[in-house]
């Protein structure tokens, strides 16, 4: 039975949900045919000098190895958020998009032994109380729908955040004269970046067309109280984001402003942000300022 609370009237430009499987499906069918997890074996892993890759781009590496390996966690938040997902949510989720991840975070960690750093230090089994308190109430399809949203949006802004830090690490290693690290490392990770960006753009719009205006209210204010970047659970982790801001050359205020544009472009569009005179939802701008901010404090290296 529809929750009576959860329709609103459908007009002739919407796309019904069968349209949309039917076209989220291609889209993961083709995706996973034509980019399989990268296989470590047929990365080349030679580095010309190790010493100044780390010096440079060591924090960088750490960080974006250590959320990409998270996603074995993620996923365990996934099936808790959505007790009763989409059956196309679901395999692109643990199928596809985890899969993909996982390979990427082990090409990235098995890089930093090979650059004399350690190896990444990822959480892949934590499922906070928050979560699982969401979990809990999303068992109600209306608010399933309302944490399906968000998991979207924090897909968009975490994957255009990725394709950002990869083209910035593919250009600093080329300045650097590292060819098998631009070409055989980080390329092939960026190309697969796309597709997972491009399923969350999707499913987000078709989905925001089909909340209602409580909903949508609710998505609003939890997202404005809940965002942060990807795998920036405490203030450690945040200044660890803001150390990497800085390290691809993106921490001056302008540079932090256009990053937090840049990744919230189609939120911006769907919450409404833009129709306030937003460039990007404060939240988001504010989030990023405030990593940067805390990375330049003595104590968040401790």
């Amino acid at each position: 039975m529809t929750h009576p609370i959860a329709t609103r009237p459908r007009t002739p430009a919407m796309t019904s949900p069968r349209s949309t499987r039917l076209r989220l499906a291609d889209h993961v069918d083709r995706f996973a045919s034509e980019h399989p997890p990268i296989p470590i074996a047929s990365v080349d892993f030679t580095i010309r000098d190790p010493r100044a890759v780390a010096e440079r781009f060591g924090g960088v590496l750490d960080y974006m190895a250590r959320t990409e390996l998270e996603v074995e966690r993620n996923v365990l938040e996934l099936t808790t958020l959505l007790p009763d997902p989409p059956e196309i949510d679901r395999r692109f989720y643990a199928e596809v998009w985890g899969p993909q991840e996982r390979q990427h975070g082990l090409i990235l960690d098995t890089l930093q032994t090979r650059l004399g750093m350690a190896p990444t230090d990822a959480d892949l089994t934590t499922v906070s109380t928050k979560i699982r308190v969401l979990g809990l109430l999303a068992h109600l399809t209306p608010i399933q729908d309302v944490v399906r949203m968000l998991y979207y949006l924090t897909g968009m802004t975490t994957e255009r955040s990725a394709l950002i830090a990869y083209q910035r690490l593919h250009d600093g290693a080329k300045e650097m004269t590292e060819k098998a690290l631009a070409a055989s490392v980080i390329a092939p990770i960026r190309r697969q970046e796309p597709g997972h960006y491009a399923y969350y753009q999707f499913a987000a719009r078709q989905l925001w067309d089909q909340l209602a205006h409580w909903q949508r209210w609710l998505v609003r204010r939890l997202r404005a109280l809940s965002f942060s970047p990807v795998g920036a659970g405490d203030r450690h982790r945040r200044a660890e984001v803001g150390r990497m801001i800085i390290d691809l050359d993106l921490g001056d205020p302008a540079s932090i402003d256009a990053l937090a544009e840049q990744v919230a472009r189609v939120e911006t569009e769907l919450l409404g942000a833009g129709r306030r005179g937003l460039r990007v939802p404060p939240y988001i701008v504010g989030a990023f300022r405030d990593a940067v901010a805390l990375a330049g404090e003595p104590s968040s290296r401790a």
